[in-house]
Order: C-alpha cells, then sequence, then structure tokens
C-alpha cells in the first residue's frame, strides 16, 4: 500500500488521456465533429486534464463551478478549487451547437487534434469579476488578466476525452512524467514525502538553498519545471532542463532529488495560482510545496508573501499538501553563506540578493554576474543560450543590411 499522500478530492488519480483502441477510435470519430479551436492556456490545461494532474474534474467547468471556484475557491461538489478551468468560443460557434453535441478540440497554434468533448452547458461570464477575484487585478497588462479578457465571448462546458499531449513526452523524454509515473518513482525510492519546488526561472543559488532546506525536513526534493507557454523573455524549458541537470549532478547528494516537468501554461496568479501548484503536485504524490518569496508572481501585483499567507486563509483540509514556507533568501557575505532573514543578522549592504528575473535581465545585457548568485555550471549552459541569441540577432541584422529576405 502507497504511503505517498492520496491524489486531490480523497479517491484515485483520474487521467482522461486515451490510449490503444479507444484512442483510435475516438480520433477516427473526431474527424467528423464541429472543431473548437483551443488557445494555447486552454490547451495546456486540457493535457493537465489528461494526464490526471487535474484531478478529480474531468473536463472544462461548467457556469456554478466557475462561479464557486471564483467567489468560494470550490466546486459544486464542495471539493477545494482555486482557479476556473474552462473553454471559450465565439458566441456564433456556441448558437450552432446543441446540448450533448460532441465536438473536437483543435490547438489554435499547431492545428493538432487534442481532444473531444461533449457539450454539456453554454455561459457567458463576467471576465472583469474572474479577473479581479483570480487576479486581484483587472489591469489588462497583467499577463493572466490578458488572457481572460481577450477569449471568446462564450464558454462552453462538458467532460472530456485527451488524444494528445503535443511534443512534450518526445522533447522532455524522461523528464516528462505523469503522476501516475512519479507515484510510481516515488514508492520506488522509498519516499513519503516529497517537497516540490516550482520553477520556470534557471535554478540559482537560492532555488537551491530552498531545495536543501526541503531535503532536510522530507524524504526527497521533486524539481518541477514548468515548460508550458511562458511570456516572452524567460528561458526556454529545455535550457533550463541542462542546467538543473548540471547542478544537481554536481552539488546535490545522490538520489534526494529528482527533475521532472509539466506542461500547463503559466498564468503568474500570484496567490491563487501557488494554490493551484499544491492542488495538482499533490497529484503529483508531493506532500509539500516549497513557497518562497513572490511565488507565481508578476510585476507588482502581489506582495513578496500573499502566496504564503493565502494558505492560512483557505478553510482545513482544503489541500493534504502542505507549504513550505521560506523567507527571503540570499548570499550573504559576511555570513559566508546562503542565509534568510531569519538567519542572517547582518546589513543589507552585505547580502546578494537572488532573482531569476534578474538573473535574465544581465545575461540578456551581457552584463557581470556576481559571485554566488549562480552555480558556474548553470551560468555556462545560460551563457551558450544567450550567445546563439546573439548570432541570430547579427544574422538577421547582417541580412537585413544587405536586403536578403
Amino acid at each position: 500500500m502507497s504511503k505517498l499522500i492520496a491524489p486531490h478530492g480523497g479517491g484515485e488519480l483520474k487521467p482522461l488521456l486515451l490510449t490503444g483502441d479507444e484512442l483510435h477510435e475516438e480520433r477516427k470519430k473526431a474527424k467528423s465533429l464541429v472543431e473548437i479551436k483551443m488557445s494555447s492556456r486552454e490547451t495546456s490545461d486540457l493535457i493537465m486534464l489528461g494526464i490526471g494532474a487535474f484531478t478529480p474534474l474531468d473536463g472544462f467547468m461548467g457556469y456554478d463551478d466557475w462561479k464557486g471556484v471564483c467567489d468560494e475557491m470550490k466546486l459544486t461538489n464542495d471539493v477545494f478549487w482555486p482557479i476556473p478551468i474552462t473553454l471559450s468560443t465565439t458566441k456564433g460557434q456556441a448558437d450552432s451547437l446543441k446540448k450533448g453535441e460532441e465536438v473536437a478540440l483543435i490547438d489554435e497554434e499547431s492545428g493538432e487534434l487534442m481532444g473531444t468533448m461533449k457539450v454539456m452547458e453554454k455561459y457567458t461570464i463576467d471576465k472583469e469579476h474572474e479577473c479581479k477575484q483570480i487576479f486581484r487585478t483587472a489591469d489588462h497588462a497583467h499577463p493572466g488578466v490578458h488572457k481572460v479578457i481577450t477569449q471568446e465571448e462564450v464558454n462552453i462546458a462538458g467532460p472530456v476525452k485527451v488524444l494528445n499531449e503535443l511534443h512534450y513526452p518526445d522533447e522532455y523524454g524522461d523528464k516528462y512524467m505523469r503522476p501516475a509515473q512519479t507515484r510510481a518513482l516515488f514508492q520506488e525510492k522509498g519516499w513519503s514525502t516529497v517537497a516540490a519546488l516550482q520553477l520556470r526561472n534557471p535554478m540559482h543559488r537560492a532555488h537551491e538553498y530552498l531545495a536543501k532546506i526541503a531535503i532536510e525536513i522530507c524524504d526527497g526534493v521533486y524539481i518541477h519545471q514548468l515548460v508550458g507557454k511562458l511570456k516572452e523573455g524567460d528561458i526556454p524549458g529545455d535550457v533550463r532542463v541542462k542546467a538543473i541537470d548540471l547542478l544537481v549532478e554536481k552539488y546535490f547528494v545522490k538520489d534526494t532529488c529528482v527533475q521532472g516537468v509539466y506542461p500547463m501554461e503559466m498564468r503568474y496568479g500570484g496567490p491563487r495560482e501557488a494554490l493551484l501548484h499544491g492542488v495538482f503536485r499533490q497529484n503529483y504524490g508531493c506532500s509539500h510545496l516549497l513557497i518562497g518569496r513572490d511565488h507565481a508572481g508578476v510585476g507588482d501585483y502581489y506582495g513578496p508573501y500573499d502566496a504564503q499567507h493565502i494558505f492560512n486563509e483557505i478553510p482545513a483540509g482544503s489541500l493534504l499538501l502542505e507549504p513550505l514556507k521560506i523567507d527571503l533568501t540570499f548570499y550573504c557575505v559576511k555570513c559566508d553563506g546562503m542565509a534568510s532573514t531569519k538567519t542572517c543578522p547582518h546589513d543589507k549592504t552585505d547580502r546578494v540578493i537572488l532573482s531569476g528575473t534578474m538573473l535574465r535581465k544581465m545575461l540578456s545585457e551581457n552584463q557581470e554576474v556576481p559571485d554566488h548568485f549562480s552555480r558556474p555550471e548553470v551560468l555556462e549552459v545560460l551563457k551558450e543560450y544567450y550567445a546563439t541569441l546573439e548570432e541570430k540577432v547579427e544574422i538577421k541584422l547582417h541580412k537585413h543590411a544587405r536586403g536578403d529576405k
């Protein structure tokens, strides 16, 4: 019997991805169905439904679930859920659909068939209300708000069958693990307590410090990188994976951590997104989630520790997973090592504050990266990546100067 934490909702994992003959038959049937185009966010949510990461959901949410999640962070069956998982389409297309009709779900960027859905409900929402509840702002400059405001006019809801995971299994190989696979791996290692470290930036010394704190507390750490669509300027997943592989190999005790990737698109939803990270990490088999400074934030929309505070505000029992809340971490010259505001008594001028955003900025502008910011092996991988970008720009400028097309 597994000693791992139970999946969210109290039952078993609920993957909606078809395989074998069932997959073949559904693909064949989908050719005759009305096609609904999905945004990159909707596609990534569908894949998360497919692999069981969004257990216990069985599809895109109807109005009552949407409203319950926005206003009370719970579904109509009282299961805790912090962010709506919805699908939208044009009013014209929605009007033409009948209740119970099956549709084919198409990724608008690649044109690939992703799944099918039985349409059980059509409804409109107050987009601004959703944004204020979920993102605490309706500012269109917020990337998550922008996605909601620009989605189509009508939401359609119903159970889904998932047929495709796009390029993720091929591109990331054994790093791309579904929740059933991570659970099997953790059990094989004899782990019962596992801390997830959420990443969308290159791993710097503060991330490493967080992971090693968790290793002292738990059986192991799952370094879990988001590789769905990011905002412009973020470093691609394959580059981050390569850098972390080197870091784990050279600076971690063997068999204390596992690196994996997941296909969700970032919403930059701060506190609410931290809760969603907790929900699906529980499905992956993680008992804890590391929450540092400005978790899942963007710009100045959230306080630095809002994502920690929200775990105190949800009803008891909402999640089995627990947060590991860590204060601001940095390298202190006088301490001669990594520290936090709880452990370092020295002045701010003695501290090297570490930030993924700052690291990206320094590397992209070819600035000198301060000592102790990141491990040299990580910096080497990142510098190689930025050098290729400079080469591409130079080639483009050269062609432009010659008048080439």
